[in-house]
């Protein structure tokens, strides 16, 4: 009897001791221009693996929950992305001071082509094009495919997928199951929402699912979204997308 409360007491306490372990704790800092040394106003912060966001404000100035290890990605317009990991130190002394780099960006001449309007709503309405996309429902889901001029036979692929077994959502999506599940996550934080709202170069979204950004394209594409979804969707769109595919998926994978 005495030898299961000994060891009963030692499971308690490495279980107690694990617990504390894991508990978040807050980490601060200050962004800087790394030429000019003036705080960056408006930058992101992502803390890839609790998947949770902050912004800095006027000085520059942020905090967000980590744990040791972590790794938390800089982002903001016009710089370079910077990814910086959390160590003991910073949990220790609590503030840091982050630079980020200017890109070195040449603009390209851009060539606005106005619609040649002649005032007669008529007639100007067959001139202006307009991205015709739909969504498919299949009766017993609650999710659906949407599709667009731009994918031709999109209703075929629809019920293809729905039917054979050996759909391409299958080839892909079981083996990127481990960082879509980081799908559920992203939803629950604003910030992170907010952020992702903003942006549409797929960067900030490709490094929270550990993926490539060329990969993002091809995940819609197997999920039978629209080329012009493809193109013109914010990354909150498209996480919102690959989240509904994703369900799809495993709504399928059960039956």
């Amino acid at each position: 009897m005495k030898y299961f409360v000994v060891f009963f007491f030692l499971f308690l306490t490495a279980n107690t001791f694990a617990q504390t372990g894991t508990i978040s704790q807050k980490v601060t800092g200050y962004v800087y221009n790394d030429n000019t040394k003036s705080p960056l106003m408006g930058a992101n912060i992502i803390n890839i693996n609790k998947v949770r966001g902050a912004v800095t404000d006027s000085n520059g100035y942020f905090e967000i929950d980590v744990q040791p290890t972590d790794t938390l990605h800089f982002t903001l317009l016009g710089f370079q992305s910077l990814r910086v990991k959390v160590t003991n130190d910073w949990i220790k002394n609590k503030v840091a001071k982050i630079f980020l780099t200017e890109k070195a960006i040449a603009l390209e001449e851009v060539v606005i082509r106005p619609f040649n309007l002649t005032g007669y709503l008529e007639v100007d309405s067959k001139t202006i094009p307009i991205n015709q996309n739909h969504r498919y429902n299949i009766k017993g889901l609650n999710l659906g495919y949407e599709a667009g001029e731009y994918s031709s036979g999109a209703f075929g692929k629809v019920l293809g997928s729905i039917f054979n077994p050996a759909d391409m959502l299958y080839n892909f999506f079981g083996k990127k199951s481990g960082e879509l599940k980081k799908l559920r996550e992203m939803k629950k934080d604003d910030t992170v929402r907010t952020l992702l709202e903003s942006k549409f170069d797929r960067e900030t979204l490709a490094v929270l699912l550990g993926i490539d950004k060329k990969e993002i394209p091809e995940i819609l594409q197997r999920c039978n979204y629209s080329e012009s979804f493809i193109q013109t969707a914010n990354d909150l769109q498209v996480m919102d997308a690959i989240s509904s595919c994703y369900e799809q998926y495993k709504v399928l994978k059960k039956k």
